[in-house]
């Protein structure tokens, strides 16, 4: 049986410890949970669990614009979480097996994104020249050129930029790789949640690619998680791109599940 509300307090108490079964499958929804409680700003969003037999085996959320997150959904609730939205299930992202079941029924997407979850095994730092910071606050109209620049690029640009970057530079989850004495590659690291931090997204100018830089600042990034802020360490690839799958798994990280975004016209 599928509860919804649009309380996160509610939602929280009855889905976090769900969720923290998992906390490597489950980073993006643990790490939305965090940001709201942290004050980040949603219209009109949905929180629902999946229970039986009184016992809570899955959960879902909707925080416009973004996307439904099935990441916690199991295969056979799919089907009552379909007629339940009622026609609201227009652009989600999960596992394959849970958007498959999602597309079974509600019929061909417009769009499929599909991406790969990585957890990082040992950290392999590139020798690549320059230095990682961390973000400050006269790097802004820099960062959000690159947000904006990031979401025209992949197509999953979504909400306020300005107000994303302002948040996430406030929270010290911005880096930065310099090279020549200017910023040439960026990479974000999400807050703790359940002992896991994600990177994501990093973006590196196309004058800039093929350098080392975007691996350079991941592992950058990567290392400030592991020694000061988490457990462990994930972040999502666009399996449409090899050269960024190649790069992820050069610097130490490893394969653990795919997951596709879908959108409906």
């Amino acid at each position: 049986m599928w509860t919804f509300t649009s309380s996160v307090e509610e939602y929280a108490a009855v889905a976090e410890p769900f969720l923290l079964g998992d906390p490597v499958r489950n980073t993006v929804p643990l790490t939305v949970l965090a940001n709201l409680r942290a004050g980040m700003p949603v219209k009109d969003p949905r929180y629902g669990w999946w229970t039986v037999d009184g016992e809570v085996r899955g959960a879902v959320f909707h925080t416009p614009p973004f996307p439904v997150g099935l990441f916690a959904v199991p295969v056979e609730a799919v089907p009552p979480l379909v007629r339940a939205l009622d026609g609201g299930l227009t652009t989600f992202v999960g596992p394959l097996e849970v958007t498959g079941e999602a597309t079974r029924l509600l019929g061909e997407p417009s769009r499929v994104v599909s991406e790969r979850l990585f957890r990082l095994g040992t950290l392999a730092v590139p020798d690549v020249p320059g230095r990682g910071r961390l973000a400050v606050a006269g790097d802004l109209p820099l960062l959000v050129s690159w947000y904006q620049a990031f979401g025209d690029e992949t197509g999953m640009g979504e909400g306020d930029v300005v107000d994303r970057v302002v948040r996430r530079l406030e929270g010290r989850e911005l880096f930065l790789w310099e090279a020549e004495q200017a910023p040439v590659s960026l990479a974000a690291l999400s807050p703790e949640a359940g002992g896991v931090c994600r990177i994501g997204p990093v973006y590196t100018p196309p004058s800039r690619r093929r350098r080392g830089y975007g691996a350079a600042v991941t592992a950058h990034a990567s290392r400030v998680g592991l020694e000061e802020r988490c457990e462990q360490v994930v972040l999502f690839t666009d399996l449409a791109n090899p050269t960024s799958n190649a790069i992820y798994r050069s610097i130490g990280y490893e394969p653990v599940s795919d997951y596709a975004h879908i959108s409906y016209d």
